[in-house]
């Protein structure tokens, strides 16, 4: 470990690519990361300002026998990532490169690109383009597992508006990946992309702006004596979920009132009108706190969940996470997950930051898309929950938030449909297997095409495939 200290010092790096070690403000700037938790550690970061850079260095760093993971937004949090360990961070932030194509509806975004960077210039643009609820993630980050978010039911997945990228393999060539340029490796970036190369650049289709590109957002608060009435509601959902309307229910300790809750967040992309009709019988439940508003696709994110994801966005806390796919809505797990929760903040007021983040989505684009155009598996998953744990000092509630988090990972695992643990690959937290992250079916294709384009997995710090299977 401490040879690749010295050696990364000694080595001659890209000229135009610029280089910074631990002692370094510079440094932390470049690496910090949205979760402490388990992160990597770095011995240096490169930060390239081109893809010809990129090449370079993973030749450079290959040669002298140094692991490295290049890092955009830094808001991953697999533990798998902290399997790297003295390495070198290839820092593609400054890869801010956003051209629009009004004409051929296109935009081809650079590395560093945030999601929060494209969608006011997409918006001025007239179009739309699916992405994730947080602004300060990586948009090519966010892609490549799948790509799952609020606007899914109306353009689908995130991969499904993906038409190219460039990417840099692990011998350091630079390829194009789309349909009919290198189709296999297109195919597996869909979904388990961070197991073939770096990708600095990225186009995609974008989409003609729905109402104007007009969105009806909405945060709505109940109590824990209104938790049972929201969770039916939520389970008529299940089979008719609009294809413009998205669903976040999060349950969260409320330090005004000591008690836990659930906050709700709606966003409709349609007329107001039509939004509070298919909404209506989550406002007649009379809950006590109520914003509703009409924003431009550009402002849902810095709007929703009453403007505070920028603040929960900040970087260097602590984010262990565990998650599970489902197919079915169930009352009682719900009800069961909100009773465990109050007795696990009552039991743990250092980790009252813990959250349950209950996705829930419309499918109607993503289901139109065959099952093996990707190498994405769980299309027919119509929520993707999460149970993100926190505390506030290492170490104090580690051990029963962990064991906590994998409880109820296990009751909605039990409950949602599918026969076993299906785990969403960005949303995974490291111990599952990988047939319960890639899916069983996709796996011997995924394989083989990992021992073709990594068979030294020198891209292997993200649940890394295998090069044999089984």
């Amino acid at each position: 470990m401490a040879s690749h200290t010295s050696s990364i010092r000694n080595i001659q790096w890209p000229a135009d690519s610029v280089v910074h070690y631990p002692e370094s403000k510079a440094f932390t700037d470049a690496t910090i990361r949205w979760s402490a938790y388990k992160a990597p550690n770095f011995a240096a970061v490169i930060t390239p300002q081109n893809e010809d850079a990129i090449a370079k260095t993973v030749k450079i760093a290959r040669a002298a026998r140094i692991p490295f993971l290049a890092t955009a937004g830094r808001h991953g949090y697999g533990t798998t990532l902290g399997k790297l360990q003295n390495g070198l961070a290839i820092d593609l932030s400054q890869m801010k490169s956003l051209e629009i194509d009004k004409v051929a509806a296109t935009v081809t975004v650079g590395a560093g690109v945030k999601i929060g960077d494209v969608t006011g210039p997409i918006e001025d643009a007239g179009y739309e383009l699916p992405c994730g609820s947080c602004a300060q993630v990586g948009l090519i980050g966010a892609t490549i597992g799948a790509g799952v978010g609020v606007y899914q039911g109306l353009f689908g997945l995130m991969i499904d508006s993906l038409i190219s990228v460039r990417l840099i393999t692990a011998d350091g060539d630079i390829v194009e990946a789309s349909d009919s340029i290198n189709s296999d490796l297109f195919w597996a970036i869909r979904g388990a992309g961070a197991n073939f190369g770096i990708i600095a650049s990225a186009t995609y289709k974008l989409h003609k702006a729905v109402n104007n590109g007009q969105v009806m957002t909405a945060d709505l608060i109940y109590p824990a004596n209104l938790k049972s009435a929201y969770f039916d509601v939520l389970q008529s959902f299940e089979d008719k979920m609009p294809p413009e309307l998205s669903i976040n229910t999060t349950i969260a300790w409320d330090s005004a009132s000591n008690a836990t809750q659930v906050m709700a967040t709606f966003i409709y992309s349609g007329p107001e009108s039509q939004g509070r009709e298919v909404l209506a019988p989550f406002f007649e439940l009379s809950p006590p706190v109520v914003r509703v508003s009409v924003v431009p696709y550009s402002q849902v994110q810095s709007t929703i969940i009453f403007g505070m994801l920028n603040a929960l966005s900040v970087p260097g806390g602590i984010h262990d996470i565990f998650s599970t796919n489902v197919r079915k809505f169930r009352v009682d797990t719900l009800n069961l997950a909100f009773e465990k929760f109050d007795a696990f903040y009552k039991a743990h007021p250092d980790a009252r930051s813990s959250v349950g983040i209950l996705e829930t989505f419309s499918t109607h684009a993503v289901t139109a898309i065959p099952s093996d155009a990707t190498a994405y598996p769980w299309r027919d998953a119509k929520g993707n929950f999460m149970f993100q744990m926190s505390w506030s000092e290492p170490g104090t509630a580690e051990e029963a938030a962990n064991a906590f988090a994998r409880e109820l990972r296990h009751d909605f695992a039990a409950t949602s449909g599918y026969p076993e643990l299906s785990v969403y690959v960005s949303y995974a937290h490291g111990d599952e297997t990988l047939e319960q992250i890639y899916g069983k079916e996709k796996l011997p294709r995924l394989v083989a095409l990992k021992k073709k384009w990594d068979p030294d997995n020198v891209f292997g710090y993200h649940h890394s495939l295998p090069t044999e299977y089984p």
